[in-house]
C-alpha cells in the first residue's frame, strides 16, 4: 500500500479476514465524512460482516453527531442483523479542532457548537429505537413522536453503545456522567495507562451510583503503533502517516510506542493492568498488512 489513501475495500476486507483467521476478537473502523480518507464505517462494517463469521465489528469512532438518529437506529439494526449480532457502536464528541474539521460539520449542515449536545439526544434516540421500543422524544435538536423502525437488531437490547471518555478534556466529568448515564461502556484515546485507570475508575464510580453495574460495562482503548524493528524508522514512518491524516501530529509522544515489538506488548500489558477489556491497534503505518503480520507473529500470542 503507497502514501496515497486507498481507492477501494479491498485491503480493509483482507485486513478484517486475516483479523478473524488469525483468531482476534475484533475488527474497527474509523470515522470521517471529509476530513479524513475512510470508507462510510457503517456500510464498511457491513460488507466485513459478510465476508467474516465471528469476528466483532466495531466504529472508533462513530461521528454520530453528524447523522439523523431515526436513520442512524434503522442502518445500525441492519448491520447488526446482517453480522448476527457483532456490532459494536463507539461514538464520541469528534472535533472540530481545525479547518479541515469545522468544514466537515458544516459540510452536514451541524453547527460545530452543537455536536455534544446532539450527540447525547441522538444516542438516547438511537439505543430507544435499537431495543425495538416506540421513541418519543422531545430535544433540543430532535422531536419524535411515537416513532418505530424496522429491522430490530440481532440482540435483545439492541446494538452496544460505547462512548468516548479522555482525562485530558476540557469537559471530562461531562464526559464521565455522560457514559455513566447512557453507554455500555467507554473508549479512550491518547491517554496514559495511568490516566486510563482514572478514567475507567470514576465513570464506573458515577455508573454504581446511578444504580447500573459497573461491571457490566466494556472498557476500550485504542492504541496507535508502528512496530518496524528499527526505532528511528518506526517513529519517522508514524510521523508522516500521522501528519498526512490528521494535518499536524497533534498529540506527540502520546502516541505510540512505535519500535521494538516487545515495547509494543509491554504498554498493551500496561492498559489492560489500568482496566481495559478490549485493546484496538491502529497502524502508523503505509505498509498494515506487513504490521498486522508483525503483530500477529510478535505480539498477540501472548494476549490470546
Amino acid at each position: 500500500m503507497g502514501d496515497e489513501p486507498p481507492n477501494s475495500a479491498e485491503t480493509v476486507l483482507n485486513l478484517a479476514c486475516q483479523a478473524e483467521a488469525a483468531g482476534l476478537d475484533s475488527v474497527w473502523v474509523g470515522d470521517s465524512l471529509t476530513a479524513k480518507p475512510r470508507l462510510e464505517p457503517l456500510a464498511a462494517l457491513a460488507a466485513v460482516a459478510a465476508a467474516t463469521q465471528r469476528v466483532r465489528l466495531g466504529t472508533a469512532v462513530l461521528l454520530a453527531a453528524l447523522r439523523q438518529p431515526v436513520l442512524l437506529a434503522q442502518t445500525m439494526a441492519t448491520v447488526d442483523l446482517i453480522s448476527k449480532g457483532r456490532l459494536v457502536v463507539a461514538a464520541g464528541v469528534g472535533g472540530a479542532f481545525n479547518e479541515d474539521q469545522r468544514r466537515e460539520w458544516q459540510a452536514a449542515g451541524i453547527d460545530p457548537r452543537r455536536r455534544v449536545s446532539r450527540l447525547e439526544e441522538i444516542v438516547q434516540i438511537v439505543r430507544e429505537l435499537g431495543a425495538g421500543r416506540q421513541a418519543t422524544f422531545s430535544g433540543k435538536h430532535f422531536q419524535l413522536d411515537q416513532v418505530e423502525i424496522g429491522p430490530n437488531p440481532a440482540r435483545p437490547g439492541g446494538t452496544p453503545v460505547l462512548l468516548a471518555c479522555h482525562w485530558r478534556a476540557n469537559a471530562r466529568e461531562a464526559q464521565f456522567l455522560r457514559a455513566a448515564r447512557f453507554g455500555d461502556g467507554i473508549i479512550s484515546i491518547s491517554d496514559t495507562p495511568e490516566e486510563y485507570k482514572q478514567v475507567v475508575e470514576q465513570v464506573s464510580s458515577m455508573t454504581a451510583d446511578l444504580g447500573r453495574d459497573p461491571s457490566q460495562l466494556e472498557k476500550v482503548f485504542y492504541l496507535t503503533v508502528n512496530m518496524t524493528e528499527d526505532t528511528k524508522q518506526a517513529e519517522a514512518e508514524a510521523e508522516k502517516f500521522l501528519t498526512r491524516y490528521y494535518g499536524a501530529d497533534i498529540w506527540g509522544s502520546r502516541w505510540g510506542p512505535f519500535g521494538a515489538s516487545q515495547r509494543v506488548s509491554q504498554r498493551m500489558s500496561e492498559y489492560v493492568e489500568a482496566g481495559a477489556d478490549t485493546l484496538i491497534l491502529r497502524f502508523a503505518s503505509f505498509q498494515p498488512q506487513r504490521q498486522l503480520e508483525l503483530f500477529l507473529d510478535r505480539v498477540a500470542p501472548a494476549f490470546m
